[in-house]
């Protein structure tokens, strides 16, 4: 009896404490500057030469200091210098390598050299690779076993160090991007740009051969590409003029890596105990990770050696009213810690947002109703319930486009039969419309479709069959397009997040088009100052110039059966998959889903063993080159193995984006990026989809967030108001107490009723 007597006082006591029962974070962090979030996904790569995933950047942005980054508050986006002192300066030489006017014309520049001057005195992350010895030398260059007995992690380590950044790690790390035993997603893409890294690579992979089990010291082997000035200015050279290559020098591929961090985890047995870069990242930026639990949590630290950048001092009209400039000229980072926990399910997040227990949440659609309302004008607001806990939305439209795919190598839906035909029309190129006429020159032999042959040149009535089958399926995937009511899908599954695209490049893309300019008037009338969709009437009057009345083939008589291959296998696929049969069906087509695993999925677009596809593409630089490459016949997936997974191919727009790709932006850019979206409206390639649109709540006692879709970094400018936070989360987490004195009152009755009971027992004995 006593002993209950006492645990029901110690439980009592503890109620009256003043704590958080349900609190999920030691009470000793409270009052702290830690901003506490959330992944639903563990990262995969953590080495800057490997990671390229949205998850891992959540992360490694932090970590890292490449050379440049994006404004944080300006727009449209630009860059700016992070680990540089200045913008890079960039000279042009000709294939004799003498220098070239700015002004010189793409086509006849050989090689761009782009000079960067880095900050003095940066400084990396404290860490073991840096640990010094009496005499100077490394303290753990060469560990044993019986050294790495207990040593599970880096704070395992008693000893750390750090030291000053310099041009040659940047460097080295250029290096690491043909390392032959990494996992190297830009490899492709940078080999092709950066002078002598294909043929660094072989070096490489030959010197691995040789000595298959000796460290790989890539300072042995130098890169004509990449040079080291001095100690604080390295040079890159590329091959011809490519202006993007500057917003690859804002990515973590390009950021600075110390060789004795790679010396340090090559020791034998440091792998077995997860101590490598893909685990344990090493950088000069403005955190470090200082716990690597990707099941349960992780955490960045402040770097304190990190003091070479401060909050912006300006940004666009209307921040400084927005509180955005209240910091200005603060030294970052503004919070001390940022603590990662890893939530499986959106529930558990999303409640655990509502108490208070993460600063910031995206919306899950489960949850939507509950978090956003839209008002008769359209703009997402708060519900009054977020809005009484002082809970704020923000919104942007993401550098992002999903989209359904024609596989132009398909005879019914594709290029008409005659895809691989390259024809260059006779027709004025600046027309409203390129048109195929029996004048035509054929400039590679090529697969009539109806023909059924091959031939080196088609002229005169093959020409004429060839151009009746490119319109037939031209007007089929119009009819498709106008079908396909893009709103009213964004509606249903995206709850309103995003908006129809009208071509491959989204909103805050230079080429993007404003108001009824910018509309695919294939698709769309400009009514009433905005855009509507076409009639199906109209879509079922292509339908029929196509071939296909009411749905049925003119020369068959069998009806039209469309094959969409996809990855779908959820609940709410088959209702997205449902949603696109009653499209097709508003002009009796019939569509076929055909599901499979991703890696059958991925095959059959390879090898284009489709008809239609889902597919998306996320911006790595908010340029139309970007975008517009992914209708290019040189980046065809099947013939190239390149991202145009379609395989479309159209010879007027292949010719425009060679021109346009390496212009800078310019009113003449301009005019032949409208040619080309004009061209590929036309031609309807593709369903154009939609652009998400990001919607994120943050809690009251945080600041200076501003969305931005291409700032990975942006953690650093944000502040959290501790104070504030410790209050509300006692005030929203307050527990109902008297259940718990109701079960203390009926367990203390019970207990004298079975204390008598024993007792009376006792003297019946």
């Amino acid at each position: 009896m006593r002993v209950i007597v006492a645990c029901l006082l110690a439980v009592l006591l503890s109620a009256c404490n003043g704590g958080l029962w349900n609190n999920p974070y030691p009470a000793s962090d409270e009052g702290k500057s830690i901003f506490y979030t959330a992944f639903t996904e563990r990262p995969k790569h953590l080495d800057p030469a490997q990671a390229y995933s949205e998850n891992e950047y959540d992360l490694l942005a932090q970590i890292y200091a490449p050379p440049l980054q994006y404004h944080y508050l300006k727009r449209p986006y630009q860059l700016v210098p992070l680990a540089a002192s200045a913008m890079p300066t960039v000279r042009y030489l000709d294939k004799h390598r003498r220098s070239l006017p700015d002004t010189t014309p793409a086509e006849k520049i050989a090689f761009s050299v782009y000079d960067i001057h880095i900050k003095p005195n940066m400084r990396y992350q404290p860490h073991p690779a840096f640990a010094r010895d009496a005499q100077g030398k490394p303290e753990y260059g060469h560990l044993t076993a019986d050294d790495l007995r207990g040593i599970h992690a880096l704070s395992d380590f008693p000893h750390s160090g750090t030291r000053v950044v310099t041009a040659a790690d940047y460097a080295y790390q250029i290096k690491r991007l043909a390392h032959p035993q990494l996992h190297l997603p830009i490899f492709g893409v940078m080999s092709e740009y950066i002078v002598g890294l294909k043929e660094y690579a072989a070096t490489l992979q030959q010197a691995l051969q040789k000595n298959p089990d000796a460290f790989l010291d890539l300072n042995q082997y130098p890169l004509p590409g990449v040079q080291v000035i001095d100690e604080h200015t390295y040079r890159i050279e590329v091959y011809g003029k490519y202006p993007q290559f500057a917003y690859w020098l804002a990515m973590p591929f390009f950021a600075p890596m110390p060789p004795e961090a790679e010396r340090f985890y090559a020791q034998k047995g440091m792998h077995e105990r997860n101590l490598m870069l893909d685990w344990w990242p090493v950088g000069s930026g403005p955190y470090y990770l200082s716990e690597n639990n990707p099941n349960q949590r992780m955490v960045l630290t402040r770097n304190p050696y990190y003091d070479s950048e401060t909050y912006p001092v300006e940004g666009e009209a209307g921040d400084a009213d927005a509180g955005l400039l209240a910091d200005a000229g603060k030294p970052l980072p503004l919070i001390d810690k940022i603590v990662f926990t890893r939530e499986k399910e959106t529930i558990p997040y999303w409640n655990k947002f509502l108490q208070g227990y993460y600063d910031a949440s995206g919306i899950s659609s489960d949850s939507f109703d509950q978090a956003v309302q839209v008002n008769v004008g359209g703009e997402a607001t708060v519900t009054d319930a977020m809005k009484a806990q002082g809970i704020k939305l923000s919104t942007s439209v993401a550098t992002s486009t999903m989209y359904t795919g024609f596989n132009w190598l398909d005879p019914v839906v594709g290029g008409g039969g005659c895809d691989t035909l390259l024809i260059k029309p006779l027709a004025n190129r600046l027309g409203e419309q390129t048109t195929l006429t029996k004048s035509l020159v054929m400039v590679k032999p090529a697969d009539c479709g109806s023909c059924r042959q091959s031939a080196p040149s088609v002229k005169g009535d093959d020409a004429q069959t060839c151009r009746g089958r490119y319109e037939r399926a031209r007007k089929l995937r119009q009819a498709i397009s106008i079908a396909m009511d893009f709103e009213e899908f964004i509606s249903i599954f995206a709850n309103g997040r995003g908006i129809a695209a009208q071509s491959p490049v989204p909103p805050g893309i230079f080429g993007y088009g404003e108001g009824e300019a910018g509309i695919n008037h294939y698709v769309y009338d400009w009514v009433d100052g905005a855009p509507k969709r076409k009639s199906i009437e109209t879509a079922k009057r292509l339908l029929a110039e196509a071939g296909y009345p009411n749905g049925v083939d003119a020369q068959t008589g069998q009806p039209l059966v469309i094959n969409l291959d996809t990855t779908a296998g959820g609940v709410g696929d088959k209702s997205r998959i449902d949603w696109m049969r009653k499209q097709f069906a508003k002009i009796n087509v019939q569509l076929e889903a055909r599901s499979t695993d991703y890696n059958r999925f991925q095959d059959k677009i390879r090898k284009g063993d489709t008809q239609m596809f889902y597919w998306g593409w996320n911006a790595d630089y908010p340029d139309p080159e970007n975008f517009l490459f992914l209708l290019s016949s040189a980046q065809a997936k099947v013939s190239k193995g390149g991202e145009n997974a379609a395989n479309y191919s159209n010879p007027e727009y292949d010719q425009l984006f060679e021109q346009m790709k390496n212009m800078e932006n310019s009113p003449a850019r301009q005019a032949i990026i409208d040619r080309m979206l004009e061209i590929a409206r036309r031609d309807s390639p593709w369903l154009w989809g939609y652009h998400p649109k990001n919607y994120v709540l943050q809690q009251s006692w945080l600041s200076n967030v501003k969305a931005n879709v291409m700032a990975n970094n942006k953690l650093k400018y944000w502040r959290v108001d501790a104070r504030r936070r410790d209050a509300l989360r006692r005030e929203w987490n307050q527990p109902a107490r008297w259940p718990l004195w109701l079960g203390t009152v009926v367990l203390l009755l019970f207990g004298v009723w079975l204390w008598h009971k024993l007792r009376q027992r006792e003297e019946a004995k």
